[in-house]
């Protein structure tokens, strides 16, 4: 009262009214009403993948409390069941886990092989497809990229076969190379020794032509026009590399190797485990977290240990991800993945 007083207005008098809407906000109703009808198509094909995302990822998140638990399934309860009714253990079945030297060894060779893929995954196929794009004959350099992408279509199972057969005792290698060289046989599938080079080979072979496609994309997007000014001031085509190509393909490059650092404490199971026939002899340098994980299951049925393995997997490779995200933009804001 004494606010409206001093204000100059009188008491009880109405200071403004609320009326209709206005045709503006009327109109902005109904269109927002009919965008939502015109996107209704849009939602419902998101709908699939929304559902696919929701089971294969998130809902597997509820086993999130096996790794402190000593699980026992029981077949009349069923698993959510057997989850909640399992015996909480704390923190013992990772003491378990760090205590076994296998896991030691799995997880030094998990690290190493992503380590060295890393580096030639960004190596290899860049120097490829720097040399691709430098090609005159288009007809070619396309068939080269073909022949290099096929591999990565081919299932790891089918590889395997494929190496067997040039490894074994019987195969061509012991066979017909090694003969031609004056060289005694060799067991590959005892000797772990040999390993980390096949399997590296096998890697290159497998996923370089993938890797290549998406840097001659990058390369593509490059602008002639700087290329044409660096010819402009005499540049060669090795400083035109140097000084515009390298220096273009530097965010796609660090995205990638990003997106790679946060699977470092995941392998390829495949790989690791059809290619070596997960035999224990050579596990020495062919096992893997992955692998492990799968063993400790499949051998010992210790899914409290597995899971453990899975979540400290997990764990760490998200940390690593965020401390080389924050890396990087503190260093190049630009090229930080978020």
């Amino acid at each position: 009262m004494a606010a409206e007083q001093a204000a100059g207005i009188k008491p009880g008098k109405q200071i403004g009214k609320i009326g209709k809407p206005s045709n503006a906000a009327v109109g902005l109703r109904k269109k927002s009403k009919g965008a939502r009808r015109r996107d209704l198509a849009f939602y419902l094909m998101l709908l699939p993948g929304v559902l696919i995302l929701v089971i294969n990822n998130y809902l597997p998140m509820i086993g999130v409390v096996i790794p402190f638990e000593d699980y026992r399934y029981n077949v009349n309860a069923g698993f959510f069941k057997s989850l909640f009714t399992s015996r909480f253990v704390g923190f013992q079945n990772f003491q378990f886990l760090f205590k076994s030297v296998d896991c030691i060894t799995a997880t030094v060779n998990t690290v190493a092989y992503n380590l060295v893929f890393i580096a030639l995954d960004l190596i290899v196929p860049i120097a490829l497809a720097i040399c691709m794009s430098e090609m005159w004959n288009q007809k070619k350099a396309n068939t080269y990229q073909t022949m290099m992408f096929l591999p990565y279509f081919i299932s790891w199972s089918a590889v395997s076969y494929v190496a067997y057969a040039f490894l074994c005792n019987a195969g061509f290698i012991d066979k017909t190379v090694l003969p031609l060289l004056g060289m005694q046989n060799i067991d590959f599938y005892t000797k772990p020794g040999y390993w980390p080079a096949i399997i590296i080979f096998f890697h290159l072979w497998h996923y370089t032509g993938y890797n290549l496609i998406i840097y001659i994309a990058a390369i593509s997007g490059i602008s002639n026009e700087y290329y044409e000014a660096a010819a402009l001031d005499g540049a060669t085509k090795w400083q035109q590399i140097r000084y515009v190509t390298l220096p273009m393909l530097k965010t796609t490059a660090i995205i990638l190797s990003l997106l790679a650092v946060g699977r470092i404490f995941n392998g390829d199971f495949d790989l690791f485990y059809n290619v070596p026939r997960n035999i224990p002899q050579i596990y020495s340098t062919t096992s893997i977290i992955d692998t492990f994980v799968y063993n400790e299951l499949i051998n010992l049925g210790d899914i409290g240990m597995s899971a453990a393995a899975g979540l400290y997997q997990a764990t760490v490779g998200c940390v690593i991800v965020f401390l080389c995200n924050f890396v990087v933009r503190k260093a190049d804001p630009d090229s930080a993945l978020f």
